[in-house]
């Protein structure tokens, strides 16, 4: 173990110290790193990267199904959306934001919200939930999903109970509703 440390000391003296001679002052060196980090920070800004807090469109909620994933940023690059949403990704989606089953889930959505409409300044929810969900079948059991017709009873009920919080504790939010299919097709619920 001492052969470890003075191997590293040694290596450290080696490395830094040609920086650190007195050719190269640590303060020269401290400007010079602090140069590094502003001319960075400023180029990936002018490069079109937006920062933490701005105005964005909307936010995502979709599930976290791996299938999913590349048809819901499809789907919001179609709609113009591409660098212009938060995402909250979390199974169900909707179902996990007002089914009795994922209770534990609820506020850390809702708190969620609300910190991306600070930051994001968003005024919409685009709500995506999808056929086939295993959190469905957690959620209202196997023959709330039986059927497509049922199915799509079950998510019609969870993104209008959805919507029904939403407008409770954000009222000026507004929503879009979705149900999407294995193979892209979005229907969508008023």
């Amino acid at each position: 173990m001492k052969a470890s440390n003075t191997l590293a000391t040694a290596h450290s003296a080696d490395c830094c110290g040609a920086l650190l001679s007195n050719s190269f002052s640590r303060r020269q060196f401290m400007q010079f790193a602090g140069g590094a980090v502003l001319f960075s920070s400023i180029g990936m800004l002018s490069s079109g990267v937006q920062a933490a807090t701005g105005h964005y469109e909307a936010m995502v909620l979709s599930c976290i199904d791996p299938r999913f994933q590349d048809l819901v940023k499809q789907q919001q690059a179609t709609d113009g959306l591409t660098g212009k949403y938060s995402a909250f990704t979390i199974a169900g989606a909707s179902i996990a934001v007002v089914a009795p089953a994922f209770k534990e889930w609820h506020k850390t959505f809702w708190d969620n919200l609300g910190a991306s409409i600070q930051l994001h300044n968003i005024k919409k929810v685009i709500v995506v939930n999808h056929r086939d969900c295993g959190a469905a079948k957690i959620a209202y059991g196997a023959e709330k999903v039986a059927t497509p017709e049922i199915e799509t009873q079950t998510h019609k009920g969870a993104l209008l109970e959805f919507r029904r919080q939403l407008k409770e504790k954000f009222p000026a939010m507004d929503s879009t509703l979705g149900l999407i299919s294995l193979d892209g097709k979005l229907e969508t619920f008023s």
